[in-house]
Formats: C-alpha cells, structure tokens, sequence
C-alpha cells in the first residue's frame, strides 16, 4: 500500500501508549494506524531489548535509525483523499440523475491512482453510514485535556496611537472536573500558542496522559521552512511533558465538546463581564481574565454541591504526570549539504557552523533551538554548537583536518613548543627570530621552513647549522639549508671558541681567501 513514512515523533506517541499498557489494537484505533504499522514497531521494541525510556529520550534522527528509517510504517492516502471528497459526493447523490458509477468516473478523471470501482463504493457506504448516535462519555480523573482557540477575540488598544489590536484567546479544559485554563495572547502562531500551553501545564501543575486539540493547521502562521508545521512541533512538546496527542478530527466539534462548551461559558463569564473595560496590554488583560477565570472554577457547578477547583484539587491534581525539570525549547528540522570547507550554514542566522571534514559533500540532518544547534549524519550526533545569530564562524578545532589545525593554531608560542621537542638549538633560534620581529605572523612561514628542515637532515649537522645562525645572526632559513646543502658546518665543528664567531666576514667589500668561505652562503 502506497504511503509515506511516518515520522518518529509519531512512533514515540506509539511507546508512549505501549508503556502504558495500551494493547496494539487501541493504539492503531487512537493514533489512527494500522494495527500491523503498531505490531511492527512493538515486534522491535521487544526484538532488540529496547528499553522504551531511553528510546524516548533520543534525539528523531538517532531513532530513527533503531527502526531502520521507519520502512514498516505506511499509510494509504486515498481514502483521506476520498474522505475530503465526501462532502461534494453525498449533495451530488441527492441528485436523481446522479449515480454512483458516474460520480466514481468523476474521481479518476482528479485520482487516476484513485480506488477501482468496488472500493470506491465500499468506502463511500462506510462514509456515509458512519452517522451514530452520539454516546456519553465518561472521563477519568487526569486523563484528558481538551484545547483550542476561542472564536471571538478581545480588542487590545495602543496607549499612544490609538490602534485597535485582536489578542487572541487560548482556552484549556480538564472534562473530568470542567476545570478550565484561559489566557489572551497576541496570535495564534506557533511560539504563542505553544507559550500558552505551558502556562497552561503550569496553571495546572502537572500534564495529562492525552490532550486533544482541534485541528492543528488552525494554528500555524505559515508553511515555510523556517517555521515547521505545528503537528512536528506538538508532538515534540508532547514528548517533552510526557502526554499523548491525539487531534480532534476536523469538522467534528462533538471531538472536543466539552472545551467548545467551556468556551461558550467563558464568553458568559469572562467576555460579558469585561465588555466595558479598555484594555492596553496583553498583561493587564490577562490579569483580568485570571480573575475571572478563577471566579469561573469556583463557582458551584449546577446539579452538583462541589465547584470545578474542589473536584480537580481532590481528584485530578494528585494523578497528573509530573512537570519535567527542563524548559521546552522549540525545535527546528532542517537538512543542510556540508560545503567544502567543512561548514554548514545556518540561513536563518546567517551563521557557519562546523562539522568533522569527513562528512564534506554530505547531507546532514540539524536539529536547532533557541540555545542549540546539533547535527546528525547517518542517525549519529557529529556536532554540537551553542546558537549564535549574526554572521560568523563557530569552528571546533578537532573537526578541521590536521592541515588546518595547524594554521589555526599558530602562534610564537605554538612554533616556541614544537621546536622544543625538536631540538634545543633549533627552540633559541626560533626564539630568536620572533624577539627581533614586532609582527610574529611575518615569521610563520619562516618556522614552517625551519621545521621541515629539521624533518629531513641529520640532527648533528642541523644543530650546528643552527648555531652557525645564532652565532652570526643570520637568522634565516634560507641561511641553515645552505649551510647544510654545501656542508659549511663541518669546518665550522672545526673552529673552536672566539673562532667561530670570526669564520665569516661582518662586511660585505670583501676579497681575497676568506672571501669563499663567505660566498658559500650568498
């Protein structure tokens, strides 16, 4: 069956429910899989020993490499496709002329992958018939959180301008108890709405085992990929805060009733009472709507002698999952090429980051916070940054080959080190050479010249062509290769005390017999 594969925050929604206790039935039933999709992924959970804790603590790219890039997990899009459908369908069949064979060869003229004609009217009649009676429903203590965006919102009004600003509404309710979370903010894009669920854990002190909200691309702001899907981002959260989610189908209010009767509650008990107060700031409103909301919860319910804070403090607050130490910080997705100076770059900060060079050329998954950026290759963590907006370099010497490590470390006393474990005559001369010189970066070359020397002559003959150097002051390097290329430094061995310092000329007019030995190093 065709498909694509499923992400791996949904497999963590899968152990989620698996640690539970949940049978793979109701698991494919509540995240809407397929029971043999949920098999497989328990089969190697149990296969390999897994333990469930630590594979939710791992990072998507890394878990997705225990279970081998998700190959098991498909889904079949045609009957979402005929589901979107479904509306026109059931208006066009009211029509006398219309039959059922005219309407499926009106699908594969949009679908020609579409269903053949027997599934095609198979689904249609499960579709159509999946009108039932609405049932009751009982909540358990702690179990589920309903939340959503109210439909009407509070005007906001600039101090200085005059200009009317619509603040957002953000509502949350327990089902069990009614007990109910409302706060204003300024949108409803990602960053604010996932600001005000965590005030909203934190009003409650704890988190649910389920929330479920309404449709999710409600609340997204825009596709692009600098702001991802809020369904990547509500599962990461999820999994942040321990709870499972499972979105209300679209279309269908009675998925959330009570959350949409809460919010109608909230315009009676909130909204109205504020109507006439003229609000400057999302703070001052929220203060507002706190204190009408806590009115709200301790109001006694009808039919009932307990208020919905009696019934959540007493019931609800003692099993919910406790709130985890850490902050959430939200996460982006990105898959970046390394270029060839074993950097990545980030656009949205335009910022380089680097990588081990072995990875040049390759394609690498980042994952990035507000603090952090970690890149993965092949389902294994290769860097971790602290995030830095603005243009700019973060280098980690260990991933530049040696080549590089090299010319980013010199200094006097990089070339000072290595000439000591060298050779003692060798550490004065490059001491030396950077004492009579106000700019060191004119000599690093020189030092590279000097230690290739070293690698490639005979010790004794390279240290006596060194103090040849520091005796007359010919501190170049051009000065040792000639000393040892033409073996001056065996007459100089020769000479002995006050000698050595007079074998060559200080002057430049110079003839006769001494005037070879100086020429040996023109």
């Amino acid at each position: 069956m065709s498909g694509t594969v499923k992400s791996m925050s949904m497999i963590k929604q899968v152990l989620q429910l698996h640690k539970g206790g949940r049978s793979n039935r109701s698991i494919a039933v509540k995240l809407d899989l397929d029971k043999e999709t949920v098999n497989t992924y328990v089969r190697t959970v149990k296969a390999n020993n897994y333990d469930i804790d630590e594979l939710l603590k791992l990072e998507d790219p890394v878990l997705e490499g225990k279970f081998k890039a998700g190959s098991a997990a498909y889904t079949d899009k045609r009957f979402d496709e005929l589901k979107e459908r479904l509306p026109y369908l059931e208006q066009a069949m009211k029509h006398k002329h219309v039959t059922r064979y005219f309407l499926w060869q009106e699908y594969l003229t949009s679908q020609p992958n579409g269903y053949r004609y027997t599934q095609f009217c198979f689904h249609l009649t499960q579709l159509l018939n999946a009108r039932k009676p609405v049932a009751h429903l009982e909540h358990n203590p702690g179990e589920k959180l309903y939340i959503d965006f109210a439909g009407d919102t509070v005007d906001l009004v600039d101090f200085e301008t005059g200009e009317v600003h619509k603040a957002q509404v953000f509502v949350a309710t327990l089902p069990y108890s009614d007990y109910t979370f409302a706060m204003a903010v300024a949108s409803q894009s990602t960053a604010d709405f996932l600001y005000a669920f965590s005030r909203c854990l934190a009003f409650l002190g704890g988190s649910p085992k389920i929330v479920v909200p309404d449709n999710l691309k409600a609340a997204v702001i825009k596709t692009d990929k600098y702001e991802p899907e809020l369904s990547q981002l509500m599962a990461d959260f999820a999994n942040h805060y321990g709870f499972v989610v499972l979105a209300a189908r679209p279309g269908h209010p009675r998925d959330k009733s009570s959350v949409e009767n809460e919010v109608k509650i909230i315009y009676n008990r909130v909204y109205a009472p504020l109507r006439n107060r003229t609000f400057t700031s999302i703070e001052e409103l929220n203060v507002a709507f706190g204190e009408k909301v806590r009115d709200h919860n301790q109001t006694r319910m009808q039919k009932r002698n307990h208020t919905r804070e009696e019934l959540f403090i007493a019931e609800e607050k003692p099993v919910l999952i406790p709130l985890p130490q850490t902050v959430y910080e939200v996460k982006y997705y990105i898959d970046l090429h390394v270029a060839a100076n074993n950097y990545i770059y980030l656009r949205r900060d335009n910022h380089y980051y680097s990588v081990p060079y072995a990875c040049i050329g390759q394609k690498v998954s980042v994952i990035y916070t507000r603090t952090l950026v970690q890149v993965y290759f092949k389902n294994q963590s290769i860097a971790v940054h602290q995030r830095i907006v603005g243009y700019g370099y973060t280098t980690v010497k260990e991933h530049l080959c040696s080549s590089h490590q090299h010319y980013l470390g010199r200094s006097p006393e990089y070339y000072i080190e290595k000439a000591k474990q060298c050779s003692e005559e060798l550490e004065k001369l490059i001491r030396r050479i950077f004492e009579q010189t106000q700019i060191p970066e004119t000599m690093y070359k020189r030092c590279d010249g000097l230690l290739n020397l070293y690698r490639k002559t005979e010790l004794k003959a390279f240290e006596c062509a060194c103090r040849m150097a520091l005796d007359h002051g010919q501190l170049s390097c051009k000065f040792v290769q000639r000393v040892i290329e033409k073996k001056t430094y065996k007459l100089y061995e020769t000479l002995e005390g006050e000698n050595r310092e007079t074998s060559l000329p200080k002057h430049e007019n110079i003839r006769g017999r001494e005037y070879y030995t100086y020429n040996l190093f023109e």
